[in-house]
């Protein structure tokens, strides 16, 4: 196996692409803009295959086949406080072990049809990147809202944390179900109202919090949607942050939609399913947000660690933020790993015929196989579709590595009244794999896939 490097001088997208392209990794304009970003910030790249050796106090490291135990925790000796890893295959599960290992930074969804893949950051010890010199462009609005049945002085505090920082805010009473408590939907309407009258950036932070620095990470990370997940998984809806970009807003109106569509659902869930959505269908540039985004009151780091940046009123607890801690039992294991699960797809996207049609396509069985095995599958798939949707009007893809994700899938495919197509890795796609499929009976199943092992 090998390990390349960019040349040191060249830390631009098009340097980043072609370093990927000698390595067959296709990844699309935001994503290399990420990675760029981060190069100018931690040096040129080093890419790290399976059996390469790691570079010792290496800064940036991009790796492309999911190690083993031993394998990881070289390479996770080989990083520094300070260091990044890339993962341009987020999306496959045979990356989550590596991952746990790290503190996760962010993900950028898939690309579209062309560029279905997701990319991971992290690093390891700090909790964040380093950004003491970066230019916030715009500072974000800070917006608030509580139900009106507790007085004008609850959000006092908070208040006054905003003006000691001089920090443009909305912060309103509303008119609530209840006096003591508001519904996700109310919650996510008043940030919508929040964009239409101001626009984005913007950064939802609960009444009851106290602001102990300037809240600019997002910003200065340049993202579209940042937030805090408790224990790892559970999306909180208490520090919510918003960029000023198109794909931040479509967020925003999918988690304003499910909130209305399930008002008994919580808010925090309904965040968690929007993200989904959304990363499923644009490039949505995630940055997970560090405790000190989300610390609690009783915290001790709250009084000894002035870098705490907005503390909530809330005991510290390890139990979780929802009040059914199994309600999305089946998300945990991909939320730790920040990515989508297997009821959850990885891509979806339309095509052009004029049809409601849907076709599910399930990659099963990849917990054997090679990331870059799976990737040419992801990519084989959406080639097939763009070359001949078979008159399909949208394709969903799951990546299944179980038996009960497969399940999952097709029990989310029946709800979406989806076709389904199960493809295992050692499958070849024959090249009118759609259109063949399209023609089968509404019950085939994988009609139009050969298995190469005969």
């Amino acid at each position: 196996m090998r390990q390349t490097s960019v040349e040191q001088a060249d830390h631009s997208e098009p340097g980043i692409e072609r370093l990927l392209g000698r390595n067959g990794i296709r990844l699309g304009e935001p994503q290399l803009r990420r990675l760029a970003w981060l190069a100018r910030r931690f040096g040129a790249p080093t890419v790290w295959d399976h059996g390469a050796q790691p570079e010792a106090n290496q800064g940036f490291a991009i790796v492309i086949d999911p190690p083993n135990g031993a394998r990881a925790d070289l390479l996770c000796r080989s990083l520094h406080d300070g260091s990044v890893v890339a993962i341009p295959f987020g999306e496959n599960p045979g990356f989550d072990f590596l991952k746990s290992k790290l503190t996760d930074f962010g993900t950028i969804g898939a690309c579209g049809i062309d560029y279905p893949h997701e990319l991971w950051w992290g690093g390891l010890g700090c909790p964040m990147p380093r950004l003491d010199g970066a230019a916030v462009a715009k500072a974000p609005r800070v917006v608030s809202c509580h139900p009106a049945g507790l007085g004008e002085n609850y959000a006092r505090r908070l208040k006054q944390s905003l003006a000691r920082f001089e920090l443009e805010f909305d912060i309103e009473p509303i008119d609530a179900v209840f006096d003591d408590r508001m519904f996700g939907f109310e919650k996510a309407d008043f940030v919508a109202r929040m964009w239409d009258r101001h626009g984005g950036p913007l950064l939802f932070v609960e009444a009851d919090a106290v602001l102990q620095a300037p809240p600019l990470l997002p910003a200065r990370l340049g993202c579209d949607f940042a937030a805090h997940r408790w224990n790892r998984w559970e999306m909180s809806a208490r520090t919510i942050y918003f960029g000023n970009s198109t794909i931040a807003e479509s967020l925003l109106r999918t988690w304003q939609d499910l909130s209305a569509t399930y008002p008994s659902v919580w808010d925090g869930y309904l965040l968690d399913q929007a993200w989904s959505l959304t990363s499923s269908q644009m490039p949505l540039d995630t940055v997970w947000l560090p405790r000190s985004y989300h610390a609690l009151v009783g915290d001790v780091d709250v009084n000894t660690d002035p870098r705490a940046a907005i503390v909530h009123n809330l005991p510290t607890t390890s139990f979780d933020l929802g009040p059914d801690p199994d309600f999305s039992d089946v998300a945990r294991g991909a939320r730790r790993a920040g990515r989508t699960g297997a009821r959850d797809s990885l891509l979806v996207v339309n095509s052009q015929a004029p049809s409601e049609s849907g076709v599910t396509v399930i990659l099963r069985d990849i917990e054997a196989s090679g990331a870059r095995t799976i990737a040419a599958r992801i990519e084989a798939v959406t080639d097939a579709f763009a070359a001949d949707c078979g008159g399909f009007g949208r394709l969903e893809l799951s990546l299944c590595p179980w038996k009960e994700d497969v399940r999952a899938a097709k029990e989310a495919a029946r709800n979406a009244n989806n076709r389904v197509i199960e493809i295992a890795p050692w499958q070849e796609l024959s090249g009118d794999l759609f259109r063949s499929f399209a023609r089968s009976p509404a019950a085939g199943h994988v009609r139009a896939v050969t298995d190469r092992r005969g």
